[in-house]
């Protein structure tokens, strides 16, 4: 019988070395493993042993692939040295020089920029559409697309895919599908088991949990997981086993925290959306019932000085980043979409008025009070 969500996140894939039970997984922190003699290094080559070198594989990354495949139900999963090292082994997986990827327009503004600026210079290209409308993946098809790339929640607008929808074109049109599912995570929705291939993790967010971690997941078909990992192994893009192991001791409290933070998020967008001072709040508000997320994304008013509002956050930090338990702010214009160009800016509503929060585990009051005082403050 399969195990409830808050139970599963606790029991992981728990890596045991014989003759020893402890409760918690070491820390392998070794750059290679050891063999009696040459039989059983070759064994190794033959699948007959487990580690030869961290950068091929380590107990520690292989519990957090293997627990996070687990919380997304899918057949295996592998961890890399960030997320975007875990969105890269994810494409490479699929495409080759020559290929053809349709990915979202909405997505985070580092994919878009490895998607765009490095991968292209490979031979690999990207048309960039808004999935709002599917025709326009459909329209943007051509005989040599392998991949369509989206996110389950998209960064920083906020946009729910509908993923049916769009897993229903991968399978008519015979393409692989990558989702990208940090701000959703495994508590909100699973796309792999709607029936996307991949699914990828900057696990640097809720998965880690604690601002102190930079670690990527990808989970899916284990044929395709077997690819990822080869990408992950040959260009040195792996996890080190502390890193491996810091991010699944925070995965154990994902239920907690995202339930926490899902909550208090929602309490912040209702209120920002009556607050004169904003003029948009960006929330998926008809989700919000399932607790659909941590992030709140706003759009100041035009009488409001950005510049002034930040200043007067009080004990709420500036941070390029998210998903920490902390409450913390970030300029989107200034951090994650700064390298796309400036019509593709616009055209999104990246403007400089445009705040991404991400909601932590303080009280909601206080949180709410907070940007109250730092709106009022503001003012021109």
């Amino acid at each position: 019988m399969r195990k409830r969500f808050e139970t599963e996140v606790l029991h992981s894939k728990h890596t045991k070395q014989k003759g020893i039970k402890s409760k918690a997984t070491p820390i392998y922190q070794t750059s290679a493993f050891t063999f009696n003699d040459l039989d059983e290094l070759e064994g190794f080559y033959q699948g007959e042993g487990n580690y030869l070198y961290s950068r091929v594989g380590n107990p520690n990354t292989d519990e957090l692939g293997q627990s996070v495949a687990a919380l997304e139900h899918a057949e295996d999963g592998v961890a890399a040295s960030s997320g975007l090292a875990a969105i890269l082994a994810g494409v490479l997986a699929v495409v080759r020089s020559g290929d053809h990827i349709v990915a979202a327009d909405d997505v985070y503004g580092g994919s878009f920029h490895m998607l765009k600026a490095e991968l292209e210079r490979f031979g690999i290209e990207t048309t960039f559409v808004p999935f709002s409308d599917l025709n326009n993946a459909v329209n943007a098809i051509k005989p040599n697309t392998k991949l369509l790339y989206t996110e389950s929640i998209t960064n920083p607008l906020l946009r729910v895919e509908k993923l049916d929808e769009v897993i229903a074109l991968a399978k008519e049109r015979n393409l692989v599908l990558l989702v990208d599912n940090t701000f959703a995570t495994p508590l909100h929705v699973r796309p792999y088991e709607f029936g996307a291939d991949l699914v990828v993790h900057s696990a640097t967010k809720y998965i880690g949990g604690h601002s102190d971690v930079t670690s990527g997941v990808i989970v899916g078909r284990k044929e395709l997981i077997a690819e990822a990992r080869a990408r992950i192994v040959n260009l040195g893009a792996n996890l080190s086993p502390f890193e491996a192991w810091l991010t699944c001791r925070g995965l154990k409290t994902l239920a907690l925290r995202m339930k926490a933070q899902s909550e208090n998020a929602k309490l912040l967008a209702e209120s920002l959306r009556g607050n004169k001072n904003v003029a948009r709040v960006y929330f998926p508000f008809a989700e919000a019932e399932k607790g659909f997320g941590a992030i709140v994304t706003i759009e100041l008013a035009e009488h409001v000085d950005t510049d002034l509002f930040f200043k007067s956050l009080g004990w709420i930090k500036i941070v390029p980043t998210l998903a920490g338990v902390e409450t913390t702010v970030s300029h989107p214009l200034k951090t994650s979409h700064r390298a796309l160009p400036a019509e593709a800016q616009a055209e999104l509503g990246i403007s400089y008025r445009l705040v991404r929060i991400s909601v932590g585990i303080e009280h909601s009051e206080d949180i709410v009070s907070q940007f109250d005082a730092a709106l009022a403050n503001a003012l021109k």
